[in-house]
Parts: C-alpha cells; sequence; structure tokens
C-alpha cells in the first residue's frame, strides 16, 4: 500500500518560550505522532478538497495535487522542525513587505495551536495548506506577488524563475526550510536596507497624531500670499521641517517657510526651487502610513529585479537621477543623469555593454521623428537646417527636402540624421547596450541641466554627466585608449566606434525609497507607480 498522506502533526512549543495568559497564544508541542491514511491517491486528494468544507480554500490545488503525486503521496509535515520553519517564515512575512494573511496565516495559526484535538479531516487539511503555503510563499519571494510585464509596458526586464516544487523536495530532503526560502529572497544591499526600514517604520510607528493635508490649487512663489500657507507650515512642522510656529505664518510666503519648503525638495529629490507646485505638494501630503506603503511597493519591485546582478554593473535608478558603478559589491563612481519624461518614460531593463561611439551623429528615434520632427518641418520649412538635420532613404542617399511631400506619409519611411558637432544632442560620447528600446547613455551640451534636481527631461534615453569619464573607465582595460589617445580620437571629429572588452551590464531600475545611513530617503516617485501598484498589492479587506 502506498504510504498515508497525513500524519496527525506534532503539536508545536511556545515560539518564544513561555507566555502568561494575556499574551498572544503560540503554537505549542504537546503530543506524540500518530498516523492519518486517509489520503492515499489522486483521487482523495480531490474528493477532499471538494467536499471540504474548510476554509480559506488552497491557492493551487493542482501544484499541491502534483507535488503529492511526485512524492507517492508521503506526508511531509510530521517533521517538527520543518513546519516550525515555515510557519515562522509566514510570521514574520511583513519583514518582507508580504501578509501574514496571505500564506494561510490565521488558519496555520489556529490549527497548529489546536492539534490536539483536531480532526483527521482537519489534520488532512493542516498537511496541504502547509504545502500550498510553501509553494505560495516561495514563488513571491521569487518573482514578486505581481507581474511587472502586465501592469507597465516600460517593464523589460525578463521575469525570475523558480520551481517551487522542486525547492520544496529540496528543502524536505536537506531538512532544512530556512535554506530553501533565503535561496530566494533578493540578496541586494538595496533590498536589506528596505527591510531595515520597514522594521524601523513599524518600531517608531505607521500613525501619525496629527497629519495636515494641504489643499490643491495654483502655484505659489516665494513672497506671495495664499490661504494655504497655514497649511503648509502646519505640515512642514509635523515632518521636522519647519522649527518656527505655524500660527504665525498667516497667508505669506515668508523666507523661514521658503527654507523648509527647499530643505523638504532637497530630500526628496525635488526641484530646489521654493515653489510650491503639485509634485511638492503631493510629497507634502503623503503621511507616514503612505511611506510605510512605499517601502512595500519598492521591495516588491526588488524582487522583480534579476538575482545575479554580475560582479561589474552599471545601475541607474530612474527617479533618483543617479547612475552608480559597482565592481565586487563596491560603488567606484557615481554621475547624475537625465532621463525620460513622463511621456516618453526610461524603460526598465538591463543588458550588456558592447561599444562606445566617440564624435556620434544622432539618428532620430521613431517617436521624435514622428512626434517631433515631422511636424516642426511642416511648420517650419527652415526646421532640418536650423538643427543641423539631413534626410537619408532607404538605400542610404541623401534626400533634398524642398523635394518632399510632408503631407504625405513619406517622410516616415526616411532616416534623419544629425552630424557629430558643438549642438550635436548626444554631444561627444554614446554608450550603447543593444536593447529593443533603442536606449542608451550619452553626452550633453547642455551640461547646465545637470545643476537642476529634478532632471526628467530626456525623450527616454539617459544624459549622464561626465559622459566621456564614465566612458574612459569602461575601455581602461584598453592599454591603447589612454587619455591622449582619446582626445586624438575627439578632436578629429570622425565618428569612432571602440568594442568594449570589459563585462559591464547596465541595469534600469526604478525604486523611490532607499536606507542610507540608517536613514530612509523618499524619492520623488517622477512617474507616479507607486500608489496604483500599493493598491493592487495590498490585502483584500
Amino acid at each position: 500500500m502506498r504510504a498515508p498522506l497525513v500524519i496527525i502533526l506534532l503539536g508545536l512549543f511556545l515560539l518564544w518560550g513561555c507566555k502568561n495568559e494575556n499574551e498572544t497564544p503560540g503554537i505549542e508541542e504537546r503530543n506524540e505522532v500518530k498516523e492519518i491514511g486517509s489520503l492515499t491517491k489522486a483521487g482523495r486528494i480531490e474528493d477532499f478538497l471538494e467536499k471540504s468544507p474548510n476554509e480559506p480554500k488552497l491557492y493551487n490545488s493542482q501544484a499541491v495535487l502534483s507535488f503529492y503525486e511526485e512524492n507517492d503521496f508521503a506526508p511531509i509535515w510530521n517533521n517538527r522542525k520543518l513546519r516550525e520553519e515555515l510557519y515562522r517564515n509566514i510570521e514574520n512575512a511583513e519583514d518582507e513587505g508580504l501578509f501574514f494573511e496571505d500564506y494561510h496565516g490565521e488558519a496555520l495559526k489556529d490549527l497548529l495551536s489546536s492539534i490536539d484535538s483536531n480532526s483527521k479531516a482537519e489534520n488532512d487539511y493542516l498537511e496541504l495548506l502547509l504545502t500550498d503555503s510553501f509553494l505560495r510563499l516561495s514563488e513571491d519571494l521569487a518573482t514578486g506577488k505581481l507581474n511587472p510585464k502586465e501592469l507597465y509596458q516600460i517593464w523589460g526586464t525578463p521575469l525570475n524563475q523558480i520551481d517551487p516544487t522542486g525547492l520544496l523536495n529540496k528543502a524536505i530532503s536537506e531538512e532544512d526550510i530556512q535554506k530553501a526560502l533565503d535561496s530566494v529572497r533578493p540578496d541586494h544591499i538595496v533590498y536589506h536596507g528596505l527591510k531595515k526600514a520597514l522594521r524601523q517604520f513599524k518600531r517608531f510607528g505607521i500613525e501619525e497624531d496629527s497629519a495636515t493635508q494641504i489643499g490643491s490649487g495654483k502655484l505659489i512663489r516665494p513672497g506671495e500670499s495664499d490661504e494655504r500657507m497655514r497649511s503648509v507650515a502646519q505640515r512642514l512642522s509635523e515632518l521636522g521641517y519647519f522649527k518656527g510656529e505655524p500660527d504665525s505664518v498667516k497667508t505669506n510666503y515668508n523666507e523661514e517657510v521658503q527654507e523648509a519648503v527647499k530643505a523638504f525638495q532637497q530630500e526628496h529629490g525635488l526641484q530646489v526651487d521654493a515653489l510650491l507646485g503639485n509634485s511638492t505638494i503631493q510629497n507634502l501630503n503623503l503621511t507616514r502610513r503612505d511611506r510605510y506603503h512605499q517601502i512595500i511597493v519598492n521591495l516588491e519591485r526588488w524582487r522583480w529585479y534579476p538575482r545575479d546582478l554580475g560582479e561589474h554593473y552599471i545601475i541607474i535608478n530612474i527617479p533618483d537621477y543617479r547612475l552608480s558603478v559597482v565592481k565586487n559589491r563596491d560603488t567606484i563612481r557615481s554621475h547624475r543623469i537625465m532621463v525620460g519624461t513622463q511621456v516618453r518614460k526610461t524603460p526598465v531593463f538591463s543588458d550588456q555593454v558592447q561599444y562606445i561611439v566617440y564624435n556620434p551623429t544622432w539618428t532620430i528615434p521613431p517617436t521624435i521623428k514622428k512626434n517631433d520632427v515631422i511636424p516642426g518641418v511642416k511648420r517650419d520649412p527652415a526646421y532640418l537646417r536650423k538643427r543641423g538635420l539631413r534626410i537619408y532613404d532607404s538605400q542610404g542617399s541623401t534626400v533634398d527636402p524642398s523635394t518632399v511631400d510632408w503631407s504625405s506619409s513619406k517622410p516616415l519611411s526616411y532616416t534623419y540624421r544629425q552630424h557629430p558637432g558643438a549642438s550635436n544632442p548626444l554631444g561627444m560620447v554614446k554608450i550603447i547596450y543593444p536593447n529593443e528600446y533603442m536606449i542608451y547613455l550619452h553626452d550633453t551640451p547642455s551640461k547646465d541641466l545637470f545643476e537642476k534636481n529634478a532632471r526628467a527631461q530626456s525623450s527616454g534615453c539617459v544624459r549622464v554627466q561626465d559622459a566621456l569619464g564614465l566612458a574612459r573607465y569602461i575601455l581602461s582595460d584598453q592599454e591603447k585608449y589612454d587619455d591622449k589617445k582619446i582626445e586624438e580620437i575627439i578632436q578629429s571629429g570622425k565618428t569612432t566606434e571602440i568594442p568594449v572588452t570589459q563585462d559591464v551590464r547596465v541595469h534600469h531600475f526604478y525604486w523611490t525609497a532607499i536606507n542610507e545611513k540608517d536613514t530612509i530617503r523618499f524619492i520623488d516617485d517622477i512617474y507616479n507607480l507607486d500608489k496604483n501598484l500599493w493598491e493592487r498589492l495590498k490585502p483584500e479587506n
């Protein structure tokens, strides 16, 4: 006969030692194991699940059934160590930004606490619930609760892969649930920092005694009067930026409040201009609970990112306008960047640096060609000349703009290119990692724009401050391309392509919270992704 499916579970001892009657009851180990042989084949499991009045239902009954079929219907949770480790991870799911209730938390707590008095059917049910919980928890830790490719057009990072049943089999054979779950969690410093920030929020509380909300309205400039100014001062005081007396502010936007606003803008990646516009007011209105949700949202995103970023990589945090070069887990370079606008977002993806181009030409991307260049020529026949743009047909031959019927569809078939020069939008260098989005890193002639805090101003590509320095670093393993040689290439004005021989990956990521020096820093959600993601993540009431 096949081995019985379920063995009555040993009671679990109190997880935190003895507790008095006023404390939360633990899961206590009390009885010897007794076998239950009620579910010994697939049909019996299906019949049990169909007729069982128990709630909640399994999340993936087919996966659970397949697991037991592959294991000859042998029970697995009679091993005390295994079930204790699994339940402990479910209890601590909030430390990962996940939710106890998503993994049958309450049902497991009740069934494990009453194991000595459970019926045979209840212990059968407990066996199946534990398996179902492991499968879901391991998958959520490895790949996230949601699929970003179903949420965002700008998401190109491949989904992480996991075999939950294979992982459970390994955990059983090694008798180590903790090791199995740890193997699929993200292990990046930012993820660990976010978990630390989440614990800090829980420790100090996510509710505010007061959270003044500032009403919407027109832009408020320094020195102007507005009825909302007392609310602004009050909110800045609650957040610790304004040290004065809010009641004394009245309606005037004075210098003391301006300095507090600028300090807030600086810490949240906003344009530091003391202007009270929609973005600044929206960030001021976010409460501690909102910020707590923001951390949870960012933990979810990190579960979407590749586990192995490589030993040597460039990581771009889009909303923070920051590029860092990481080698052997140390950040060795950092650059300010500009990213795509709300309309032309910089996508999230990963790829490999392949070559660098000095004195690049700029081939107009399809979106800019359609939305900017062709309409521009229709408005002004001198548009192309003023911008140094030339037109080429499919054979690479030059096209005379005066011969083109700009009201037809023909202009869409042409290639538009700007040759090297001081006004070229790509500046002196571009760094290429071929991808479906036609995105790359590049220099820019408009270097003064890097001094602004809000830098979502490109058409999707990433403009880099000191792009020449970054390019030289990437070529530093090739001795022939020393500073003198690179300068000769630049001065020649000729477009020169140099293959990259170092193994350098590029990761475009998006996170709006980070733990720095034991302080959580929140970053402006420039593409307004956080709120919608929280609505999809939060547990159902």
